[in-house]
């Protein structure tokens, strides 16, 4: 990594974040990584994630990158008495305890306000602070299924298939995300106003908003779409598909790819076909479309396929392991694996032509900073 050249663009913005496990860690280390100073509130046992072990025991260092951690009890007079005169001196507040939980506590937007009346106070929960399920617990894996997104991830039922969650947290991930999107809105709003305001987020919500074009295929047309495996509801062919060695990614967009497709598999009759000629048509006639082609990858390594939709200017990709992620030259030149303090990471996929990250330091001791 070079060494920091321009100022970090959140550099002096002060943050004070009381969340917990994913979501709420997730959007303030992006405001960390732009530079924002964020102090990370933790029960004093830790957060919980500290205690994961297996595959979950890298959580915390991945979400906790560039904090400052206090332990703090806000049961206690003392705890709450410790967040209110922090609170007093810092611009952005985040939590995500239990709709209620924080004015049990005396921490909620109404009380802290009064002390800070620019704060950007940010709520994260599962469903909401309003509505009929705004007391429920909310998981990332339930808000999958709620908000429709398993509904479409999985095979066909008739292929064996079944509902299927993504690999990743996204409807934490992406929460997070808008979090933070909301977040940097609200100091805009701040810094043209002087007032904050309290930023209710929910991942139901989220997870809804990102089923983009799913939902809307079914808000036009009153009919759910369903799971279809690799392939893709609106374009054709743009799916997985076999080769002589494994599989890779054909993503063709437009009629002229497609047929650049089909004269690089020697299929020139598929091309010119009528009943494949524009992507309505191929899209109904899927099922024979893909077995033709199929027919004529499964003739190809998959680098010389690669190679040929490349040279033809054909979309196509590798379904990459993480070992060949990190390997390939395009991610290692855009400095995405890093190790602050010798600890592994990724990067914050943002760039700035004139601005830094921050991200020189791995996530905080417990406690670490109890003392500054």
């Amino acid at each position: 990594m070079t060494e920091m050249t321009a100022p970090a663009a959140l550099a002096g913005i002060r943050v004070l974040d009381l969340s917990r496990v994913l979501a709420g860690p997730w959007s303030t280390q992006i405001l960390a990584d732009l530079g924002a100073d964020v102090v990370k509130i933790e029960p004093v046992g830790g957060d919980k994630t500290r205690k994961l072990r297996g595959s979950g025991a890298g959580y915390f260092v991945t979400y906790n990158r560039n904090k400052r951690s206090l332990a703090c009890d806000i049961s206690t007079p003392e705890g709450q008495a410790l967040i209110k005169r922090l609170v007093a001196k810092c611009h952005v507040f985040v939590e995500n305890f239990k709709v209620g939980d924080m004015a049990r506590y005396g921490l909620d937007y109404d009380q802290l306000r009064a002390i800070n009346p620019a704060l950007i106070y940010c709520s994260i929960t599962g469903f909401g602070q309003t509505g009929p399920y705004r007391d429920r617990a909310g998981y990332d894996y339930a808000v999958q299924g709620m908000g429709g997104l398993m509904s479409v991830t999985g095979e066909r039922d008739d292929l064996g298939g079944g509902p299927q969650k993504v690999g990743v947290a996204v409807a934490d991930l992406f929460t997070g995300m808008y979090a933070t999107v909301a977040i940097l809105a609200a100091l805009r709003h701040a810094e043209r106003t002087g007032e904050g305001q309290h930023i209710d987020m929910a991942l139901l919500d989220v997870a809804t908003s990102i089923m983009a074009n799913q939902a809307l295929n079914y808000l036009t047309t009153g009919t759910p779409p369903g799971m279809m495996g690799n392939a893709h509801p609106n374009l054709a062919p743009y799916a997985v598909f076999d080769c002589a060695d494994g599989w890779i990614i054909l993503a063709t967009g437009n009629d002229a790819q497609y047929r650049r497709l089909c004269t690089l598999l020697g299929l020139p009759d598929m091309a010119e076909a009528p009943e494949f000629a524009t992507n309505a048509q191929r899209i109904a006639n899927r099922v024979e479309m893909t077995r033709r082609l199929t027919q004529a990858t499964r003739r190809f390594a998959k680098l010389a396929l690669l190679a040929a939709c490349e040279a033809e200017g054909v979309p196509a990709g590798p379904i990459n392991d993480l070992k060949a992620v990190f390997d390939d030259p395009q991610v290692i030149a855009r400095g995405l694996q890093i190790a602050p303090n010798g600890i592994p990471g990724v990067r914050s996929p943002m760039s700035f032509s004139d601005a830094d990250l921050s991200i020189g330091r791995t996530a905080p001791r417990l406690g670490q900073d109890d003392a500054s």
